[in-house]
């Protein structure tokens, strides 16, 4: 039997869509998901045999080894009854966060995507540099919470935007507001920020799952195309230059899918801004043909 399991729930319209494909193609799928653990979730690790169980909410007991492919969508908090001493609390959410990352490094299953590319995904610095290193053309940017090297990083270009290092809010552009110097002082003395010099130009995405690479141009006014619910999909040939390098950076990020962000300057090159290990998709698919879905499944199935 091709057991697959699909980390999320049915609220994730995409864990949903991916789900009903997999039963579709006659493979037992099931979610894995996190907020059940430990409560209605169970997990055991021998080291010395290197085995490995899971027992499901529904009393099915799944072997590691017995586990096919893995899809990450979501990874949700562990749910922890809260008590009343805040020490035992924290003890409790650290023993069975240590527990489930046994899951996530031991489990020989296929992870799409891994831990390890799910981790390196919030070290976003890191993941500009390695792109980098990769002759992959990247923005000018300064990670810093430092007044001054901020305002000379934003005296260096003609227009600059911000947005935060490790994700979870939009771009936006940099006014004269932001970098007076009370205001510089206050805001680092919270968090560092990355700064970024503005590309210009369209917006292209780029799948890539296994060998396959599918693009888009994304029309939108937009500085960040997320913003804007009327964004137009048009699909385009990407340059073979840019498909090897956005199997370089799949690889390079340990990935075996992933969604990259480019801006295509008026001079046609191709500017990376950032790769997503866990990608919306149904969207882009619907819009451009591509099939995003079925190769989805082939990649946890094969």
């Amino acid at each position: 039997m091709t057991n697959i399991l699909i980390l999320g729930d049915a609220t994730d319209a995409h864990a949903a869509h991916l789900k009903q494909a997999l039963e579709q193609a006659g493979v037992w799928v099931e979610y894995l998901n996190i907020r059940q653990f430990p409560s209605q979730l169970q997990l055991s690790w021998q080291p010395q045999q290197q085995q490995g169980t899971l027992r499901l909410p529904s009393g099915l007991q799944l072997p590691f080894d017995q586990i096919k492919s893995i899809f990450w969508r979501s990874l949700s908090p562990v749910q922890i009854p809260t008590l009343d001493d805040a020490y035992q609390h924290r003890i409790a959410v650290n023993d069975s966060m240590s527990a489930l990352q046994v899951l996530f490094k031991a489990c020989p299953a296929r992870w799409v995507n891994s831990w390890q590319a799910y981790q390196f995904h919030k070290e976003k610095p890191l993941q500009l540099s390695t792109a980098s290193q990769l002759g992959v053309t990247i923005p000018g940017t300064l990670i810093t919470n430092d007044p001054q090297e901020a305002i000379a990083f934003c005296q260096a270009y003609k227009k600059t935007i911000f947005k935060p290092v490790y994700g979870g809010a939009h771009t936006q552009p940099i006014t004269p507001a932001h970098l007076e110097p009370q205001r510089l002082k206050e805001v680092f003395s919270i968090a560092p920020v990355t700064l970024q010099e503005y590309i210009s130009g369209t917006n292209i995405r780029t799948y890539v799952i296994k060998d396959q690479v599918y693009g888009a141009e994304i029309r939108s006014t937009a500085i960040d195309f997320r913003e804007d619910s009327e964004a137009e999909l048009i699909p385009i040939t990407i340059p073979e230059a840019i498909q090897a390098q956005c199997l370089a950076i799949t690889q390079a990020f340990h990935l075996e899918w992933t969604a990259i962000d480019w801006r295509l300057q008026a001079n046609g090159e191709y500017v990376f801004l950032e790769a997503n290990p866990s990608p919306m998709f149904i969207y882009f698919e619907q819009k451009t043909g591509f099939p995003i879905t079925q190769d989805l499944v082939d990649l946890l199935i094969n």
